[in-house]
């Protein structure tokens, strides 16, 4: 069988789709985000990162960058080893404090990923829990999704941040069956925020244990950056709270936070994390310093509202069709792939501004969108740049100004 032929042919039909997906060839530089160098042949040498997950340019900020490089001296460069045989480090276990007490629960467990950490704990929960039912929102994440799939335990939809059509998924279980409700606080496509505390009384009526990602919010939000459900005071009442390292913090890595219990419960028997090498000292040196930054400084968070109001403002006065929010996130709609593509692209080679275009499977079909995400690190100066940017490619690419 000509397997390469089957593969190109299936490229193809995504290339022709406006669904290809390219990837810009970029170099940070160390004290310069947002300014990145670009390798690609045909766009400027540097331009300025829009769609960076790093929201605070923490990956750049002294203290984490001085953090990673003593660990580096003091143990080397990896862990070496899982964390069962050799690759435990002091490291791990002082960071693992730090974010239990960010979400003030007992105990915590690294990953080495965000998704990991979903996959892992929702497929363990999922499988080990006799009768459980996860009932997950129907926009969760794709790792979330592949967790509950890979649990093998009964699902359930509800409707996206409807905590009515939750209730009544829930009522039609049965009372004795043990019961997951899996959501996120900021969904990162559109940027909305779910109703949490309503969310949570319906879970605690049912006796339903709260799984809670909180990825794109963590280091943002709440006064020590402890995410949504430390900004609403509900921190307490969740079971488990999931998050990352490689986003706000500005690192690499993903986490659980709960009991002792469950935490000792998921590190015995999630084979994501028992079966992978551990995270380098280093990093979790690193992401250590970014997390006890944040608890005790707003001055990114606030630099960055204000950074993502001045932008939302200027996207209005020119009539830049975005979604409105209550996050950090701003979506760009474009609603067409082959123009979202071109757009993302004329925005790098004509104006040095590096967007990158989202399209299907990511989004539906028919919502494409260019999603930018201002930092405290972004000025008044590049904002203006990106604005009139895009005020004169939405006239050439006859793009609507309305918003659906």
């Amino acid at each position: 069988m000509d397997f390469d032929g089957l593969f190109q042919t299936q490229l193809d039909t995504l290339k022709q789709e406006g669904n290809y997906r390219i990837f810009a060839e970029l170099e940070r530089k160390a004290g310069a985000f947002p300014r990145a160098r670009c390798h690609d042949d045909d766009s400027p040498d540097d331009v300025t990162v829009w769609c960076s997950n790093d929201y605070l340019g923490m990956g750049q900020h002294p203290a984490v960058i001085r953090a990673m490089k003593d660990a580096i001296d003091n143990c080397g460069a990896g862990a070496g080893g899982t964390r069962n045989i050799s690759g435990t480090n002091h490291n791990h276990k002082l960071l693992e404090a730090e974010l239990a007490d960010l979400h003030g629960k007992d105990a915590a467990l690294l990953f080495t990923s965000g998704y990991v950490s979903n996959w892992a704990a929702l497929s363990t929960l999922g499988s080990r829990i006799p009768d459980a039912v996860i009932l997950s929102d129907e926009l969760n994440h794709a790792s979330m999704i592949e967790g509950i799939r890979h649990s093998r335990a009964a699902k359930v939809l509800w409707r996206h941040n409807d905590p009515e059509d939750l209730d009544r998924k829930l009522s039609a279980l049965p009372a004795n069956a043990p019961k997951i409700v899996a959501f996120e606080s900021v969904y990162s496509m559109d940027g909305d925020i779910c109703p949490m505390r309503e969310i949570v009384e319906v879970a605690e009526k049912h006796g339903a244990m709260t799984y809670l990602d909180e990825v794109h919010a963590v280091g943002l939000y709440g006064p020590r950056g402890g995410g949504i459900s430390e900004r609403e005071g509900l921190s307490d009442r969740i079971t488990l709270i999931e998050g990352t390292l490689g986003k706000a913090y500005g690192v690499v890595g993903g986490y659980i936070t709960g009991s002792e219990a469950l935490c000792d419960f998921i590190r015995s028997f999630a084979s994501g994390f028992i079966f992978t090498t551990a995270l380098p000292p280093a990093v979790a040196a690193a992401a250590q310093a970014s997390i006890a930054h944040l608890k005790v400084s707003s001055s990114e968070r606030k630099s960055q509202r204000d950074r993502v109001a001045h932008l939302r403002r200027r996207l209005d006065q020119e009539g830049i069709p975005h979604l409105h929010n209550d996050s950090h996130i701003i979506p760009v709609m474009i609603k067409d792939p082959v123009k979202c593509r071109m757009i993302a692209d004329y925005l790098m080679q004509r104006y040095g501004i590096y967007v990158q275009p989202i399209n299907y499977p990511t989004v539906p079909k028919g919502t494409e969108r260019l999603r930018f995400t201002p930092s405290p690190l972004h000025s008044v100066d590049d904002i203006e740049h990106l604005v009139l940017a895009l005020k004169e490619l939405w006239k050439q690419c006859a793009i609507s100004h309305a918003v659906a």
